[in-house]
Order: structure tokens, then C-alpha cells, then sequence
């Protein structure tokens, strides 16, 4: 009974996390107003300031964290390593030495 149990949640927190899962992006590759699309640097700079940008976009309807108007895989890199930079990434902890 247990493992029923057990099953049965495991198969609908599978069925509810899968409604996260991202879909394509029609807007990639795509100029925005100005004409370019967001490439690696931009992300690297987004994922920087993607806390301020965050609590912003909670008071703006105008404000987004995401760039849909990139380049795909370089724009994303960029977002990911400027996110590990800015949120110090586990590196800090495995070099600190327990007393």
C-alpha cells in the first residue's frame, strides 16, 4: 500500500513539474524595437542583475527577466554564467576549512 502511495505522488509531481518545461521560443532570432537581438554579452549582464531585475518585474508589468528577443545558446550561456557569478555559484564553500 505504501509504494502505491508513493507512485501515485511521484506520478503527479512528474505531472505537474512537466508543465514548467520550457517550449520553443518564436521570438528568437527576431530584432526587438532597436533591431538586434541579445547575444552573449547581454546575457551575461542579464543574468548579473537578474535579482534587481526580478524585484522590479514585480512592480512592473513592463519589465521582464528574461531577453526573448536572443540568439538562442549563446544568449542562454551568458544568462547561466552571469546568474552563477553574481549568485557566487558553490565554489565559496568548498574552499573554507572547517576548525
Amino acid at each position: 500500500m505504501k509504494k502505491a502511495i508513493v507512485l501515485a505522488i511521484a506520478i503527479i509531481a512528474l505531472l505537474l513539474l512537466t508543465g514548467c518545461a520550457p517550449g520553443t521560443n518564436e521570438l528568437v532570432d527576431t530584432p526587438n524595437d532597436l533591431g538586434a537581438t541579445a547575444g552573449f554579452w547581454k546575457g551575461l549582464w542579464h543574468g548579473f542583475i537578474s535579482m534587481f531585475t526580478f524585484i522590479v518585474s514585480l512592480f512592473s508589468d513592463k519589465v521582464a527577466i528574461y531577453e526573448v528577443h536572443n540568439n538562442g545558446g549563446w544568449y542562454d550561456f551568458g544568462f547561466l554564467l552571469g546568474a552563477m557569478f553574481f549568485y557566487g555559484g558553490s565554489g565559496g564553500g568548498a574552499g573554507k576549512r572547517s576548525k
